[in-house]
């Protein structure tokens, strides 16, 4: 059990240098890191949400936003796992029912996982949820659908699963995964974040009591914090990712690269060109890290005193942390093989993971529409709209 905050972040930490120096390795072998995700959860890590009422640390957003920039500079795939796990928690805490709650977060305080089946493909666009739950006469549910870039399903005791309702209203139904007509495929084979195994879930007549169905809809009848706290953590993940590239460049840069012969320094790190382009990479980094900090207390603020102006600040502040920690990890992966030479090319090397998680992980959602949302805020007062992605 994690007790408070600052053991949490102390937790992360440690956790981040245990996991760093086998990351390239998993990543190039596509080893999905089983070890490491039972390693995280042995800890407590993944209940530090859960409230104190219920016997949780119930940590801080800005803790838990730093606790996966932390994991996320070590294993962007690894720290992009458990995402959803806090997603799902979340939901319960919005809108879990006190038995839900005394039950699933039980679940959780013993160690158990949450994944994820949300997504689909092939439909008219995101919020086109086909996956549909039937209620029989006895109150019970059947599921039924198709769900893809389904991350942490693989590795999950309880996968939740968006779906609609005859009335087509949204319900998360928290899914055993080895529940008979469930299956999960490790189909992933994305270029980036490899061994998240965000594959495919299949159901089929899936059978759901009622009592672990949650009523999602509800929670953007009102000012509502779920998007936020999501898109908040994928902010982290990027941040995590441009802290990871950039300490790995300035690495290579004192330890293999030759300087260039013109500059007439004897290393490449004395190079004042190079030096200037690793202060300008340093901006970025901590300008996201500032964004990310401050999107954090945002939400928090709006969690001690929610209205439709506190959520729609947070909402806001971590749509503008998001957008700028996205396009930091992409620049400085990128200028990773920049500064770092020819050498850095190498495919043994495995360097362009960083620029491989960024790009991948940052189509999660698109920042052009986060920058919308951000400008019309700013010139008319129009607030976000609540459908769980700000």
């Amino acid at each position: 059990m994690i007790r408070d905050d600052t053991e949490a972040l102390r937790t992360a930490a440690a956790l981040a240098e245990e996991f760093r120096p086998g990351a390239s390795g998993r990543d190039a072998r596509r080893e999905l890191p089983r070890a490491e995700l039972d390693r995280l959860t042995a800890t407590g890590l993944l209940a530090v949400t859960v409230p104190a009422a219920h016997g949780g640390a119930d940590v801080s957003a800005a803790t838990l936003a730093e606790v996966f920039r932390l994991l996320a500079s070590a294993d962007a795939s690894l720290a992009q796992i458990p995402q959803s796990h806090f997603a799902y928690v979340n939901v319960l805490r919005q809108q879990g029912s006190p038995e839900q709650q005394a039950f699933f977060f039980a679940e959780v305080l013993a160690g158990r996982r949450f994944g994820n089946a949300q997504s689909e493909a092939g439909t008219k666009h995101l919020q086109d949820i086909r996956t549909r739950l039937v209620r029989g006469e006895d109150g019970s549910y059947l599921l039924t659908g198709v769900k893809h870039y389904s991350t942490g399903a693989l590795f999950a005791d309880w996968i939740p699963v968006l779906a609609r309702a005859e009335d087509d209203l949204l319900h998360v139904a928290y899914v055993p995964a080895d529940a008979p007509g469930l299956t999960v495929t490790d189909d992933w084979d994305g270029m980036g974040q490899r061994t998240t195994a965000s594959g495919t879930v299949e159901l089929a007549d899936v059978a759901v009591p009622a009592a672990h169905v949650v009523p999602h809809h509800l929670t953007f009848t009102g000012p509502q914090l779920h998007g936020a706290l999501a898109q908040l953590l994928h902010a982290a993940i990027d941040a995590g990712i441009a802290a990871g590239a950039l300490a790995e460049a300035a690495e290579f840069v004192r330890t293999r690269s030759r300087p260039w012969f013109e500059s007439g320094y004897d290393t490449a790190a004395e190079d004042p060109l190079l030096i200037q382009r690793f202060g300008e990479l340093d901006l970025r980094h901590r300008a996201a890290d500032a964004l990310l900090a401050t999107a954090a207390r945002a939400v928090d603020a709006a969690r001690a005193d929610l209205d439709d102006d506190s959520a729609a600040e947070a909402s806001i502040a971590v749509a503008a942390a998001k957008a700028y920690a996205g396009s930091a990890a992409l620049e400085i992966a990128d200028a990773l093989f920049e500064v770092s030479g020819t050498r850095a090319a190498l495919d043994s090397l495995n360097l362009h993971r960083h620029w491989r998680d960024a790009r991948t992980h940052t189509l999660h959602d698109p920042a052009r529409w986060k920058i919308q949302h951000l400008g019309r805020y700013v010139l008319n007062g129009t607030r976000p709209p609540r459908h769980g992605l700000l």
